[in-house]
């Protein structure tokens, strides 16, 4: 099925800077998380699709050369190499390799090195925020020690490969053009295996679950990818790199907390006596209760900051603030007394107590008298 437009599957526009394609990830990765949709393969569909298009468009590099190119060329020159080890110098060294005939060794050199893996790890907000070591298991071929990851038999070995003579690869000449293409019989290894290894089939290898040490840095968010060097699938060739673990990070909604970079917001709520006589209030912060005073006449809205007291940030320097922004409850259910107090208290109460609603209502009076 042809791929979706990238800008289209996150819901941006074309010119939408990072922060709204971050924003827009965000949301969709939560809407369809694999863990908040068992089952759902319409779901997963959509989280891997928007994974992938977030990979590209938060890259700028990778970015510019998807609104030049589209999917079908120069994407394809960063991506070429997940899961086969090949790049752009590669690929173009194929082609000049034709000329002169060196191109045959360069692609069996590109295929020694084992594919790339993703994995996507969902962390609690305080544990993306300071940091933490995550132990996950993954899925990945082990070499079989009875073959030493060659596929044959003990006491025999790989031979050349008949259909193309060892090179990986049919050249079919053309009068002037030489067109080269994979040799189906060993998928451009050079070499096929007769007998089999009895223990991985000729496979070279056993897929088991192997468990993995990931240490998260402070700062880590939504869309945050982090490498592992050599944790990716063996290679497919003897001598071969492996390839390389890419942990994607999945950061929870917290009940309290709402996170824009490295600066964190709540809300919190006091009553309407602290609010006019003002008061000292515990607030939540991630580092546990932080005392807040409240001037008297605090009107409800009103933002206050806690430095220091944000997120750390993911390539130091130190951690954001914290925004607390206050909105006043009014009471539900008052008593015959309490009613009482507060009749008593709007007939002494003037305009001056009240001095944004006056400002409204002279407003509201120029605008009269200028019609």
């Amino acid at each position: 099925m042809e791929k979706r437009d990238y800008y289209e599957v996150l819901g941006v526009e074309r010119q939408a800077d990072a922060t709204a394609i971050k924003t827009a990830y965000r949301k969709l990765a939560h809407q369809f998380h694999p863990d908040k949709n068992p089952g759902g393969k319409d779901a997963e569909d959509r989280f891997k699709e928007a994974s992938e298009a977030y990979e590209v468009l938060s890259d700028p590099d990778r970015r510019a050369r998807y609104d030049r190119f589209g999917h079908g060329n120069g994407n394809q020159f960063q991506d070429f190499g997940f899961g086969g080890g090949a790049s752009i110098n590669d690929i173009f060294g194929d082609i000049f390799g034709e000329m002169f005939g060196g191109g045959a060794g360069r692609r069996t050199r590109a295929r020694t090195r084992g594919s790339d893996l993703r994995y996507h790890l969902e962390l609690p907000f305080e544990e993306a925020a300071f940091g933490t070591t995550a132990r996950i298991t993954i899925p990945r071929p082990r070499m079989c020690e009875t073959c030493k990851g060659s596929g044959a038999k003990p006491g025999t070995g790989p031979r050349t490969c008949p259909t193309c003579g060892g090179a990986g690869e049919i050249r079919l000449t053309q009068g002037f053009f030489s067109i080269a293409r994979t040799c189906h019989h060993c998928q451009g290894s050079g070499r096929v295996v007769v007998d089999k290894c009895t223990d991985c089939g000729g496979a070279g290898g056993k897929r088991e679950e192997a468990t993995v040490e990931v240490k998260v840095p402070p700062g880590v968010d939504t869309g945050t990818r982090l490498k592992l060097s050599g944790e990716g699938e063996p290679a497919p060739v003897p001598g071969g790199a492996p390839g390389d673990l890419y942990v994607v990070v999945q950061v929870r909604e917290h009940p309290v907390f709402t996170r824009e970079d490295t600066e964190i917001l709540c809300e919190m709520p006091i009553s309407f006596t602290q609010a006019a006589l003002g008061a000292s209030i515990d607030v939540p912060t991630l580092d546990g209760p932080s005392k807040l005073k409240i001037p008297a006449g605090t009107q409800s809205g009103k933002v206050f900051r806690l430095k220091g007291k944000g997120v750390p940030a993911l390539s130091g320097g130190g951690r954001g603030d914290q925004h607390v922004r206050i909105f006043v409850e009014t009471p539900t259910h008052l008593s015959k007394d309490q009613r009482d107090l507060l009749e008593r208290f709007a007939q002494l109460a003037g305009e001056d107590t009240h001095p944004r609603a006056k400002t409204f209502w002279e407003k509201v009076q120029d605008l009269v008298r200028e019609k």
